[in-house]
């Protein structure tokens, strides 16, 4: 009996013992001193050092160039802002600039419609949809001269393939890009079979991320297709729809060979769009400073325009 009040007394007074927490460890010397903190900033100079040189640089002596009237051969002579008091004066830029405008909305929106209804019909399941959606995205895999110069070929008023196909069908010839009236949008049938299988590939990663609790409720309440695309595809999609807009208006804005290498801005200024403008300004007259007029007006047009997009952007995400 002893034996056994020996064994209680000797757990309680374990089990009552208290545990004294370790001792901090002393602080290493000279852990706070200033010469021994680590400079992690060191490590980003070469980063800041580019984007000074490749960035910054170039955007200062920009401007310095727009408040100047400076011609290839000559000395820049100070003028402030006569260069954009006259490019606002000049007929020419006013109209590269509804050029623009007129390229860029038909570039973005047409893309943007076929690409979504091809996303549609390749979500499907049917036969050869690989190879078919192989096929369709080809286009998009080539360079800009390059399917530019297939394009002028095939544009010929006597030799190209398009006016042979329309005479099949008894259709007259057609001038496509050697009419004023035509040009812009024969260029834009270039720029949609281009860039339409972006679009479709961007809509249709969307369209593959889609729950489907939504469709099954849908039928159950019976809802026709119609329904299903107007209330639940569309507005889920709709983020994915946003992003392939952000790209197409900036690829709009920025197009310059394929409109080069078909048109040059022809016929006459017909399809002068702001780039072209600034090329010719640039590299034909030789005008450095009131082109670098257009290069600044331009950034303020792209600065404004992606702000807009960005908030569009963010409006149209999905809320959590």
């Amino acid at each position: 009996m002893s034996s056994l009040q020996q064994i209680v007394d000797d757990t309680m007074t374990a089990t009552t013992t208290i545990v004294t927490p370790l001792a901090s460890p002393a602080p290493a010397p000279f852990a706070h001193s200033a010469d021994f903190t680590p400079r992690y900033w060191l490590f980003s100079l070469p980063a800041v050092a580019i984007i000074l040189t490749v960035i910054v640089f170039p955007w200062l002596f920009t401007l310095y160039m727009s408040s100047h009237d400076w011609k290839i051969g000559g000395g820049p002579e100070f003028v402030g802002l006569q260069n954009f008091v006259q490019l606002f004066r000049d007929a020419r830029f006013v109209e590269s600039m509804g050029h623009t405008l007129y390229f860029t909305i038909l570039a973005v929106v047409l893309p943007i419609f076929f690409g979504t209804a091809a996303a549609l019909v390749f979500h499907r399941e049917f036969p050869f949809r690989g190879v078919l959606r192989t096929i369709f995205v080809m286009p998009m895999m080539a360079t800009p001269v390059a399917v530019a110069l297939v394009w002028t070929m095939m544009f010929h008023p006597q030799l190209g393939v398009l006016n042979y196909l329309l005479s099949l069908v008894g259709i007259g010839p057609q001038a496509w890009v050697y009419d004023p009236g035509t040009v812009i949008p024969t260029l834009i049938l270039v720029e949609v079979w281009h860039w339409t299988p972006l679009v479709m590939l961007i809509v249709l990663g969307g369209l593959a991320g889609l729950p489907r609790e939504p469709y099954e409720s849908a039928l159950i309440d019976g809802a026709n297709d119609w329904h299903m695309f107007r209330h639940i595809t569309l507005p889920l999609v709709w983020p994915f729809i946003m992003v392939a807009i952000v790209i197409r208006t900036i690829d709009a804005l920025k197009a310059f060979d394929t409109i080069f290498v078909i048109t040059q801005g022809g016929p006459g200024t017909a399809s002068e769009t702001l780039n072209i403008f600034l090329y010719l300004q640039a590299f034909q007259f030789y005008k450095i400073g009131y082109a670098s007029a257009v290069v600044v007006i331009f950034f303020v047009i792209i600065i404004m325009l992606s702000l807009l997009l960005l908030y569009a952007r963010q409006k149209s995400k999905w809320n959590a």
